[in-house]
C-alpha cells in the first residue's frame, strides 16, 4: 500500500499521517514546497522516529503548479503504484478573501486531480467541508450536494466548487469527506491555530478577569453549531478510506446531534472560569405560539441573522466584537442552518470503535491548551515586550506546569527562555514547541536537588550566555502530610528543603556574580500562599518556601545597590502535576498554570517586592491581629481535610465529608489544605 498526501503539515494532515504510520503499511509520500523542505524533513524525522520507520518521504512540488509541480520523472517512477491520494491541502479560514480561496481550494483540487490521473492513483480522497451545504435550511445528508443552496462566503463557494470538480471527473475513483468545525485533540487538547470557537476564547479570558464566574450573562439564542475533535476526523478518514467498495460515496464527519452555540460556549466558559450565558428568549419561544405562525423569513432569528450578515452589520461587528478578536465574518457564520445527517457514515464506522466524543468530556482540555499555547495576549502587550525582548530568562521546572507555560509566554514576548529541569527530553519538547512558533529557547538539563550539579550549571550559563537578565525559581516539591505521620519520615523535610530552599538559593548565589557584573538582574521566587495562611499538613513545604522568602528579603537589601532585585509570588493552588497525586484537589478551586504564569510575567515586568492574593493578605492579617482565632479555624480545616490514603500508607479510598470539604475549599479559594 502506498499513499500520497497533500496538506500533510496541516492540522488534520499531521494527525492523518500519524494514523497511517500507526495503522497501515507502505510508504507515505507527502507534498512539500521547496522552501519548506527543511521544515518538512524535520517533521518527517520526528514521525519516522516515533513510528520506528523511514516510511515518510517528502516530495517537492506546489499546490498551485500544474500537476502539483511534481517532477515528471517521479510520476513515471511511481505510475500505477500510488494506491491512495489523500487531498487535504486547502484554506480552512472563514476570513480568507476570494482570491486566496479560489487559488488554494479550487485550483489546488484541480491540480491534485491532474496529478492523481497522471500517476494512475487507485483512489482520490477529497477532504471537503460541510460548508458545501451553504445556507440550506433543514436536512442535509451525505447523498446531497447541489440543492440550489445559497453559498454565503468565498469559503463556502470554493469548497462547493472544489467538491464539484471531484464529482464531475471520471479518470480516477473518489471518496469525499465533509468534516464540520474541527477543534483540538480530545485527549491532549492540541491545536495549531485559533479559529472557529477559539475566536471567542480571548473574550472569555477577559470576562474571567473582570466578572465572577457565578454571575450569569444574558445572550441571544445563536442557533446550533457542530464541533468535532481532530483525532476523530483523522481516525474516521483512515478507516473509511480503506473500506472496500465505497468509491463514489460521501461521508459526514460531524457530531450526530446538533450542538447549541450557547451551550457550546458555556462549556468553554466553565472551563475558563468565566460567567456563563443564559438565553431569556430562545427558539422555543420564537418558534411556537403566535410567533410560530410567523413566516420563517420574518422570525426574529432570521432577521437577526440577515442583519449580522449585511454590510452595515459587518461594519458594526468589526468595530465592536472585532476589536475583541472575533472577526465579523466568523460571527456571521457561527451557526448552521442545516441539520447535518451522518447516519450513513455512522453505519460505515460501526464496529470500528471510532465515534464522536461528547464535547463536555474534553472542552476543558481544549481551553487549557489554548490558554497555555495559543493565547497571544502576552506577546501583544507593549510593556511586556519592552521588558522581555531579547532578554535571557532562566526558568527552573520548565518541563511542565507553571515553568513550561512561563517559558512559552516569555518566548512569545520576544524573550529567550533558558529551560532548566531534570528531564532533557521534555525540555527539548518545550523548546521545539517554542521554535515552531518562531521563538528561541535554550535547554540546560540539571538536577536542582544536587548542589554540585547546580554549581556546574551556573558556570555553564555564565560562560555560554551573553547575559542573565531574569531567574525564575519555579521548581519545587510539595509534601502534604500531618506531623503525627512524619515522625519516622524526617527525610520529607530534608528533601523538600533541599530543592525548594537550598537548590534555589544555590542557583541564585551562583548567578549573582554574572548579574552584578552587568549591574542588572531580577529574581522571581514562586512561593506559596501557605506562607501567609499556614495551612495544616504542609509544615515541610511551607517551611521551605518561608525560608526562601526570608533569605530573599535579607539578601535583597544587600544587592539592591548592585541593580539586582527580588519578587516573591505567594501563589495560590495551581492545577499542576505537583498537586496531581492528591485526589482531594480534583474538586478544589484552583487557578490554571497559564494564570500562574501571568503572575510570573507580571513579576518580571513590574518587579514588585511581592505579589499576593486578597485571600493571602487576609490570612496574614488574621494571623497578626487574631492568631488564636486563626489557629482555631485552621484546626477545623485540619479535621475536615484528612491525610490522603497515600500519606497514611493505605489504599486510596473515596473522599470523606466531601460536602464540608468543598464548602471550605470554596470559602478559602486557593489555599492548600
Amino acid at each position: 500500500m502506498s499513499y500520497f498526501v497533500t496538506g500533510a503539515t496541516g492540522f488534520i494532515g499531521r494527525h492523518l499521517v500519524q494514523q497511517l504510520l500507526e495503522r497501515r503499511e507502505g510508504d507515505v509520500h507527502v507534498l512539500v514546497r521547496p522552501a519548506s523542505l527543511a521544515r518538512m524533513e524535520r517533521l518527517a524525522a520526528r514521525w519516522n522516529e516515533r513510528a520506528g520507520t523511514t516510511r515518510v518521504l517528502p516530495v517537492t512540488g506546489d499546490l498551485t503548479s500544474p500537476g502539483l509541480g511534481v517532477a515528471t520523472s517521479w510520476i513515471q517512477a511511481h505510475h500505477g503504484h500510488i494506491d491512495h491520494v489523500l487531498h487535504l491541502a486547502a484554506v480552512y479560514d472563514m476570513t480568507a478573501d476570494e482570491e486566496v480561496n479560489e487559488v488554494m481550494n479550487v485550483g489546488g483540487t484541480r491540480e491534485a486531480l491532474a496529478f492523481a490521473t497522471a500517476v494512475a492513483a487507485g483512489c482520490f480522497h477529497h477532504v471537503s467541508s460541510v460548508a458545501v451545504a451553504g445556507d440550506l435550511r433543514g436536512h442535509f445528508d451525505e447523498s446531497m450536494f447541489d440543492e440550489g443552496q445559497h453559498l454565503p462566503s468565498p469559503y463556502h463557494r470554493t469548497k462547493h466548487e472544489s467538491e464539484r470538480l471531484v464529482r464531475a471527473q471520471h479518470a480516477v475513483p473518489w471518496r469525499v469527506y465533509r468534516p464540520s468545525v474541527v477543534v483540538g485533540h480530545s485527549e491532549t487538547g492540541a491545536m495549531d491555530k485559533s479559529d472557529g470557537p477559539y475566536y471567542f476564547f480571548p473574550m472569555l479570558r477577559a470576562l474571567r478577569g473582570v466578572l465572577p464566574a457565578w454571575l450569569p450573562l444574558a445572550g441571544p439564542d445563536l442557533g446550533d453549531t457542530n464541533v468535532v475533535p481532530v483525532d476523530y476526523v483523522a481516525a474516521a478518514i483512515d478507516h473509511l478510506a480503506h473500506l472496500p467498495g465505497r468509491d463514489g460515496e460521501t461521508f459526514h464527519l460531524v457530531n450526530p446531534e446538533p450542538q447549541p452555540v450557547i451551550g457550546t460556549l458555556n462549556l468553554f466558559c466553565a472551563a475558563a472560569g468565566a460567567p456563563q450565558l443564559a438565553t431569556p428568549v430562545d427558539r422555543d419561544v420564537t418558534s411556537r405560539g403566535l410567533l410560530g405562525m410567523v413566516p420563517r423569513a420574518l422570525r426574529p432569528s432570521t432577521l437577526v441573522g440577515a442583519l449580522v450578515r449585511s454590510t452595515p452589520g459587518q461594519l458594526v461587528l468589526d468595530q465592536t466584537l472585532g476589536r475583541a478578536g472575533v472577526p465579523a465574518e466568523v460571527l456571521a457564520h457561527t451557526s448552521f442552518s442545516s441539520v447535518l445527517d451522518s447516519r450513513a457514515t455512522e453505519r460505515a464506522l460501526a464496529g470500528s470503535g471510532i465515534a464522536v466524543p461528547d464535547l463536555e468530556s474534553y472542552a476543558e482540555r481544549l481551553w487549557t491548551y489554548w490558554e497555555e499555547h495559543l493565547d497571544e495576549s502576552t506577546g501583544r502587550d507593549a510593556d511586556t515586550r519592552a521588558a522581555l525582548q531579547g532578554k535571557h530568562v532562566v526558568v527552573t521546572g520548565a518541563s511542565s506546569g507553571i515553568g513550561q507555560v512561563t517559558a512559552l509566554k516569555v518566548a512569545q514576548a520576544g524573550g529567550i527562555p533558558v529551560l532548566v529541569a531534570r528531564g532533557k527530553h521534555k525540555l527539548e519538547e518545550v523548546r521545539d514547541a517554542i521554535e515552531r512558533r518562531g521563538g528561541e529557547a535554550l535547554v540546560f538539563p540539571c538536577d536542582l536537588s544536587n548542589l554540585g550539579a547546580i554549581d556546574a550549571l551556573c558556570d555553564q550559563l555564565a560562560e555560554e550566555l551573553p547575559a542573565i537578565d531574569f531567574v525564575v525559581n519555579n521548581a519545587g516539591r510539595s509534601i502534604r502530610r500531618s506531623l503525627h505521620l512524619s515522625h519516622d519520615r524526617f527525610h520529607d523535610f530534608e528533601r523538600t528543603m533541599q530543592l525548594n530552599y537550598f537548590g534555589a538559593i544555590r542557583l541564585v548565589m551562583g548567578l549573582l556574580p554574572a548579574m552584578r557584573a552587568r549591574y542588572s538582574g531580577h529574581v522571581v521566587n514562586v512561593s506559596s500562599i501557605g506562607v501567609q495562611t499556614n495551612p495544616p499538613r504542609f509544615s515541610a513545604y511551607v517551611a521551605s518556601k518561608a525560608a526562601l522568602d526570608a533569605w530573599s528579603n535579607v539578601v535583597a537589601s544587600e544587592v539592591v545597590g548592585d541593580g539586582i532585585t527580588f519578587t516573591s509570588i505567594h501563589m495560590p493552588l495551581v492545577r499542576t502535576p505537583m498537586i496531581a497525586p492528591t485526589a482531594l484537589y480534583d474538586k478544589f478551586p484552583t487557578i490554571s498554570p497559564a494564570q500562574a504564569a501571568d503572575l510570573v510575567i507580571r513579576a518580571m515586568v513590574e518587579k514588585p517586592h511581592e505579589i499576593n492574593t486578597a485571600l493571602g493578605n487576609v490570612g496574614a492579617i488574621a494571623h497578626t491581629l487574631a492568631p488564636k482565632t486563626a489557629f482555631r479555624v485552621l484546626n477545623m480545616a485540619y479535621h475536615v481535610f484528612p491525610d490522603s490514603a497515600v500519606a497514611r500508607g493505605e489504599p486510596t479510598d473515596a473522599a470523606k465529608r466531601e460536602s464540608e470539604q468543598i464548602m471550605l475549599a470554596r470559602l478559602f479559594r486557593g489555599v492548600h489544605w
